[in-house]
């Protein structure tokens, strides 16, 4: 199962995006509800190594679930 990035926690940090073995990590269009801007993961990329959850520096952002109704593109 794929992680989710929340997006209205999401601060825009980046070290997930960098992190990725993968790239399925990509930048968001606007700004999220505070006014950042935000990354989301790609589900059908994902492999759910959960490297991004371990380098992202803002807490509760990143979810080890899929949760497509936290997130948007």
């Amino acid at each position: 199962m794929a992680h989710t990035i929340v997006t209205n926690v999401c601060e825009g940090v980046s070290d997930c995006v960098d992190a990725c073995p993968v790239a399925c990590i990509h930048p968001g269009e606007g700004a999220n509800s505070k006014g950042t801007s935000f990354y989301w993961i790609d589900f059908d990329t994902c492999i759910d190594c959960g490297i991004c959850l371990q380098v992202c520096p803002v807490e509760r952002a990143i979810l080890a679930e899929e949760r497509p109704d936290l997130q948007r593109r």
